[in-house]
């Protein structure tokens, strides 16, 4: 066994240093990239299923996703900030430590998603009603949320064992579990929505039990000691530094989400302040943009642990060669993709409000202006992706959290001002907004990436 995994490191070390940065980055984000769009198919059949119960029915899934938000919250925390420590301790051979940051993580996941469940469910109606559930919408989003709250433990811990086990070169293991827990989502969907006449409370049940079964695919691997990292109770061992590692790096992560939460709440109140086709046609214009977004998330998942490793290995090259890799592809891939979904943004959306024109008017327009801001999308989430790598938190955290905070929440308002066009078209101008931060950002990351080869360089010469 201990050949066995020295040989597998040796692998992934002679694969993170030598390969081609061409080859390396695309091979570590295709099972991402995958386990993303089946999650974002399995969102949107979610969706398509619930729109056939009204708009109302609709609005209250829109209304339901800043939930799952809420329950990514600290989960994708941990796993964000885990990964990139546990990429840098790898390339650094501190396998042991590695291990211990997984379950860490792991276990401190699980605990925040129980108190979610916890004060979720006794404070149910207050919650949805914060979340931006109208009086048409409201049981319609209890319905939903309550089976997605019985499984927010396992959620949460799911989010930290995808990430580490691409972290880890595991990205195969990644794509098997999410994907066939989606895929299940998708079947189970009409069995419960139509087939057991449950309606949206169908819908959310469906949800939860795929949420366990990725669990359970998930931990298989560790459990069966197929991985690299080893996960367990006995190695949950928190320390300063781990703790502030991950925080340091996750905390864009958390930031991100709560400020995505804010955002989303603020959104769906101003929205649904004036119609459910608003409040539904932002929701589902936003699900069908998570094809481009998880697309653009995946490759910059993939090439992140890639600049980590080569980081905490002192290949400063590869670490640009990385860095100039990543953006040409996500930027002629965000334009590509750009283009082909707004041609087709009208019969999208209606493909989900097939009797309610304000909704397919409204929806179209926030595709098309998120179409517009892709390319701008995408070169950030690739700068941001740099930053959690070489684990400069700090700048991780200012550009994960300006899309839906700094550049986001100023204009808001003032957008809301021009009425429902306005409303729908806040996303893509706070998105443009995000590149006056990632400019000089990347140019102070530059300037330390330059200063820590020159300090290699003296300390080689001086031996």
């Amino acid at each position: 066994m201990t050949q066995t995994k020295e040989m597998k490191q040796e692998a992934r070390k002679t694969m993170m240093l030598t390969e081609p940065v061409s080859k390396i980055i695309p091979k570590m984000a295709l099972p991402t990239i995958v386990s993303f769009v089946i999650s974002a198919i399995y969102s949107l059949t979610d969706t398509f299923f619930v729109s056939s119960l009204g708009t109302n029915a609709t609005a209250a899934v829109s209304v339901n996703s800043s939930l799952d938000q809420i329950i990514m919250m600290a989960g994708s925390m941990l796993a964000v900030g885990a990964t990139s420590y546990i990429s840098r301790l790898l390339g650094a051979k501190r396998d042991k430590e590695a291990s211990e940051t997984l379950s860490t993580a792991f276990f401190i996941a699980m605990a925040f998603g129980a108190v979610v469940m916890v004060l979720g469910i006794v404070f149910m109606k207050p919650l949805v009603r914060l979340l931006g559930a109208t009086d048409t919408c409201l049981q319609y989003s209890i319905d939903y949320a309550t089976y997605i709250l019985v499984v927010a433990p396992f959620m949460a811990a799911n989010f930290v064992m995808n990430q580490c086990l691409r972290g880890e070169g595991s990205a195969t293991f990644s794509m098997i579990g999410m994907g066939i827990g989606n895929i299940l989502n998708c079947i189970l969907d009409p069995i419960f929505i139509f087939t057991l006449d449950l309606g949206v409370a169908g819908a959310s049940i469906a949800t939860a039990i795929s949420k366990l079964v990725s669990f359970c695919i998930l931990i298989t691997p560790y459990i069966c000691k197929r991985t690299l990292l080893r996960l367990s109770i006995r190695r949950f061992h928190p320390t300063v530094e781990m703790m502030k590692q991950i925080v340091s790096v996750g905390s864009s992560s958390l930031l991100r989400n709560g400020l995505a939460i804010i955002a989303a709440v603020v959104l769906n109140n101003i929205a649904g302040g004036i119609s459910d086709s608003v409040l539904a046609g932002i929701g589902v214009s936003n699900k069908v943009m998570q094809f481009p977004f998880f697309i653009i998330l995946g490759f910059s998942s993939g090439f992140q642990p890639v600049a980590g490793f080569n980081w905490g290995a002192k290949r400063y090259d590869r670490v640009r060669e990385s860095f100039r890799f990543a953006s040409r592809i996500g930027l002629v891939g965000a334009i590509t993709m750009g283009v082909a979904v707004a041609v087709f943004a009208t019969p999208l959306i209606t493909l989900f409000a097939e009797a309610d024109v304000e909704m397919q008017r409204l929806g179209a327009l926030c595709i098309r202006m998120q179409c517009i801001a892709l390319p701008v999308h995408a070169w950030v989430a690739i700068v941001n992706g740099l930053c959690s790598g070489l684990g400069f938190g700090k700048y991780a955290v200012i550009l994960a959290t300006s899309r839906q905070g700094s550049c986001f929440l100023p204009i808001v308002f003032f957008m809301a001002m021009l009425g429902a066009n306005g409303v729908v078209s806040v996303q893509a101008v706070a998105d443009c907004l995000t590149l006056l931060l990632a400019v000089p950002i990347l140019r102070t990351v530059q300037r330390k990436i330059d200063a820590a080869e020159a300090l290699l360089a003296t300390q080689s010469a001086e031996q």
